[in-house]
């Protein structure tokens, strides 16, 4: 009878080491990625590195059997380009967001998101105006965000020039490019390789762009024959695991679990990011101004929670719908895995 029961728990033992997975990994990686650029400055080199881990994980474990992707096809790549274009600059901006401000000015942007989504959908994809409820909800984001921004101190030019880049590439990612790639038939983890093999393949055009390879050289020639420091090395590299870590409990978590209970689980990471990054160090907002994050952070749940309400009306009225809904809520926490890491990159 004890073996029975042993039995039986396993499923349960394998879903929440899933959840629990995800919900470290996902809570960690802000803060770890504002370390990891804190220890080595040099946010495209670091991204690039991020982008030859997971690019390698998925490719070695593919062959090893743990999972399949699809085959890199020329042709394929061509039609995904766009998509990986704009993925390379949400993640640059987010980068040099990172390098700039604190963590929860980086949260409290990718939660002003929703905002921008609605608007663009109702503005240039005839999408319907937004639901009382989500409206509300969209007021509340702008009002914590607004609050946060007037109460920052830690206040620059350059920091908040970062974040809305960030906000108009990540924004231009949720409305557009994500649709266009559904359209190419890849799976989650062929999407990962392409966008990572891609944005890897774009790294050393950015680099001259931005003239980091000259800040990369310049330091090499500073330190000749003293290149390797530990913290950096630990900084990096804790950096690129949690990325491909955010993928994999990211994706089986959501496949182990309800889409209900993955949203809660994805906003119980935002509070813990902002729980951490206060006890880890001082790089963090005034406490009015965490006040402030928190309310944009209720808002994005009264938001979600509005557009599922939404959604679940309209596939009750129409039975043809509910595999779309399904695949379109999916898709906004596949980016917001992405963004939180950086790769997911997408990455809640």
């Amino acid at each position: 009878m004890s073996s029975i029961r042993l039995d039986s728990q396993k499923p349960y033992f394998a879903t929440s080491g899933l959840v629990v997975g995800y919900a470290l990994s996902s809570s960690l990686l802000a803060v770890i990625n504002k370390y990891a650029i804190t220890k080595f400055n040099y946010p495209g080199l670091l991204t690039a590195l991020q982008y030859l881990t997971s690019a390698l994980g998925v490719w070695l474990l593919g062959k090893l059997g743990f999972l399949h992707h699809d085959p890199f096809v020329v042709e394929t790549a061509k039609k995904f380009l766009p998509a990986a274009f704009v993925f390379y600059l949400a993640i640059f901006t987010n980068t040099n967001l990172l390098r700039h401000a604190n963590v929860d000015t980086f949260i409290v942007f990718r939660s002003l998101t929703p905002l921008l989504v609605a608007l663009a959908d109702t503005a240039f994809r005839k999408q319907p105006c937004p639901s009382k409820l989500t409206f509300a909800s969209l007021v509340i984001i702008l009002g914590g965000a607004v609050g946060y921004v007037a109460t920052d101190s830690a206040f620059t030019l350059t920091a908040y020039s970062w974040a809305f880049a960030y906000l108009i590439t990540i924004t231009t990612e949720m409305v557009y490019i994500k649709h266009m790639v559904m359209n190419l038939g890849l799976n989650t983890w062929g999407f990962v390789l392409y966008n990572n093999l891609l944005s890897l393949m774009m790294a050393p055009i950015f680099w001259v762009l931005t003239g980091e390879y000259g800040d990369v050289f310049s330091a090499l020639g500073a330190n000749a024959g003293n290149w390797f420091e530990y913290d950096a090395f630990f900084a990096v590299s804790l950096s690129c695991v949690f990325g491909l870590l955010i993928s994999f409990f990211g994706f089986a978590a959501r496949k182990a679990i309800s889409a209900t209970a993955f949203t809660v689980t994805g906003v119980v990471n935002k509070f813990l990011t902002v729980v951490i990054n206060v006890l880890i160090w001082d790089k963090h907002a005034s406490p009015f101004g965490l006040v402030c994050l928190c309310i944009t952070i209720v808002g994005g749940v009264s938001y979600q929670q509005s557009v599922s309400g939404t959604s679940n009306t309209t596939a009750q009225r129409e039975s043809t719908m509910p595999k779309q809904a399904d695949s379109e809520n999916e898709d906004d926490d596949f980016v917001e895995d992405r963004q939180g890491r950086l790769t997911g990159k997408l990455a809640e």
